[in-house]
């Protein structure tokens, strides 16, 4: 294998998902290296096209893409076809026979009257990963409902505790900045479709991988679902307090906030140190991690009272020679500007003809000695591979 070309090298996937989570996972696959062929609807493609603003612009000036479909869609073939027209259908049934993976996203049974189920395609291609993402899965009394990464924070509990707690100013449930669970999703997606490969090519079987967003998110409760679990208590809205860890929150500088994100009593003793308040770290009130919790009202106030005589940079620097782990409350703009991100190369620059400019996406964060990352082509334009995709038979 031409180890510049992925370890995913050689790898063909049908990518007939839209939107996030789909996309999200079949990008995975296309920068290790898999050849993604993306099926869009002539004339209207993927519905984040349009979910702008903002938009590119387009060689001659005009309107392009949106920002989002950018985001999702990096290293892969646009073929448009219509599924929904018996012609349309064959075309992705011939394609089915010669990839490897399929990843779809359509509501439970969608596509069985098209013929492009599990059963109709592993019926031609019996090696075949089929991995199928919705809202509530492939069976349950809410199979046949449809899913959105928004409705499921809700559902699945993340806002419950995201946001300020109730009597605060500005308490309600809070959705995450960004589609979490669509993003999750799209992670759980692809590892469980490499391990179906890892089957495939061991046993020659293929199978069926029922991806649910409601699940997914439930699974994304971690340590809250736990401490429920062990509690018998719903964890609830803390702000930016930490349910299980104190000091690990923003605190205030005279410039703006410093999250101080403490993991041991050994760095809360540093960290008292280097604010010059050592005997607080011995305290019976804040010697343990359960004691700081308890008096976690107190143990903020003081704290914040000490960090906010100093300016952002300075208190990180006092922080960082005591090795206590801190990091500033960036906006996305200075994320980019950050010397770490620039180092890492965390900005992609890519071309498309059609476009004006350059093409910028976030790098993978897939760092490989041996197969790296490819990233050998821009987000498509509309139907920009049907033909060779298809030989001229569209």
């Amino acid at each position: 294998m031409d180890m510049t070309q992925g370890p995913l090298s050689g790898v063909r996937v049908l990518d007939l998902s839209r939107v996030l989570a789909g996309p999200w996972a079949t990008q995975t696959l296309a920068d290790l290296g898999a050849e993604v062929i993306k099926i869009e609807r002539p004339g209207a493609g993927d519905d984040t096209r349009l979910w702008g603003p903002p938009f590119t612009t387009k060689a001659d000036g005009s309107r392009g893409d949106a920002a989002y479909f950018l985001c999702a869609n990096r290293g892969k073939k646009s073929v448009a076809i219509d599924i929904a027209t018996p012609e349309g259908a064959a075309a992705v049934r011939e394609l089915a026979k010669t990839c490897d993976v399929v990843v779809e996203n359509f509501k439970t049974g969608g596509l069985r009257k098209y013929g492009l189920d599990f059963a109709g395609l592993s019926a031609v291609n019996p090696k075949l990963i089929y991995c199928s993402i919705t809202g509530f899965g492939q069976s349950g009394p809410d199979a046949h409902r449809a899913g959105y990464d928004y409705m499921i924070q809700a559902m699945g509990g993340l806002m419950s505790v995201t946001g300020q707690p109730d009597g605060a100013p500005g308490a309600e449930p809070m959705k995450v900045g960004v589609a979490v669970v669509d993003l999750f999703t799209g992670l759980y997606a692809s590892n469980a479709i490499m391990a179906g490969l890892l089957h495939a090519r061991a046993t020659g079987e293929g199978q069926h991988i029922d991806i649910a967003l409601f699940d997914v998110q439930a699974a994304m409760l971690a340590n809250q679902a736990t401490n429920y679990f062990v509690s018998g208590q719903a964890p609830t809205r803390m702000g930016n307090a930490h349910p299980n860890l104190a000091p690990y929150q923003p605190f205030p500088c005279s410039d703006g906030m410093v999250v101080i994100a403490v993991g041991n009593d050994g760095q809360f003793r540093s960290l008292c140190t280097a604010l010059e308040i050592e005997a607080m770290g011995m305290e019976p009130r804040f010697a343990t991690n359960a004691q700081r919790i308890a008096h976690r009202g107190e143990l903020t106030a003081l704290l914040s009272d000490r960090t906010a005589r100093h300016g952002m940079k300075a208190l990180m620097t006092m922080l960082d020679a005591a090795g206590v782990p801190c990091g500033p409350v960036n906006t996305i703009d200075q994320v980019f500007e950050e010397p770490q991100a620039i180092h890492r190369g965390l900005v992609v620059e890519q071309t498309r003809d059609d476009l004006e400019g350059v093409v910028k996406t976030v790098a993978s964060p897939i760092r490989m000695s041996r197969t790296p990352v490819v990233y050998d082509r821009a987000p498509p334009a509309l139907g920009e591979h049907t033909d060779e995709v298809l030989g001229g038979k569209a």
